[in-house]
């Protein structure tokens, strides 16, 4: 596992011991930044349930001016940290050690881009998807990573752009309606 441009490229990551983590493949982080490498720079960028913190490392070295990296597992916030340490991006960060869910209901952020990778087959994203929207700033982008065939609820005020499938993943790319 690396960081693939940017800055920080070819920079390795650290990745969690045990099975409670699952690192994004490249293929799929590549097929991602493929499709949103034009709003990353200058972007706000939160990756909950970050694990190793590798999508929004990818951000911060691709030009993203500040991400936020939220997993409740220390071990997880541990190796974010380590991560972001090595990559020389940690003063461009913060890393909080909170459920996600608690964190949604508590931040103040706005953000442009947020990486969802919740555990699969527990409703999560479902539950989640109208708290983000409500921190999302507008136009922003939501990209959800799931199981293959997750059919994403209708939430009042984002969209589903599009969804692509990499062997067993599907990410949905979602985006918020411009308020104007």
């Amino acid at each position: 596992m690396r960081v693939i441009s940017g800055t920080a490229r070819n920079k390795p990551l650290l990745s969690v011991e045990g099975m409670d983590t699952r690192p994004t493949i490249d293929r799929v982080k590549e097929g991602v930044y493929s499709s949103i490498q034009f709003i990353v720079p200058g972007a706000r960028v939160l990756d909950l349930f970050s694990g190793t913190g590798q999508m929004g490392i990818e951000a911060l070295s691709r030009g993203a001016t500040f991400g936020v990296f939220v997993d409740q597992a220390p071990k997880a916030i541990d190796v974010t940290t380590k991560n972001l340490k090595n990559c020389g991006l940690f003063d461009k960060a913060r890393v909080v050690n909170m459920v996600s869910q608690d964190f949604l209901r508590t931040t103040k952020d706005k953000f442009d881009i947020v990486f969802l990778d919740p555990p699969y087959n527990l409703g999560i994203l479902d539950e989640i998807l109208p708290k983000v929207c409500e921190i999302l700033s507008d136009d922003g982008i939501i990209i959800a990573e799931s199981e293959l065939g997750w059919k994403p609820q209708e939430v009042e005020g984002i969209k589903l752009k599009k969804q692509y499938k990499y062997g067993k993943v599907l990410v949905s790319k979602f985006q918020k309606e411009s308020q104007q």
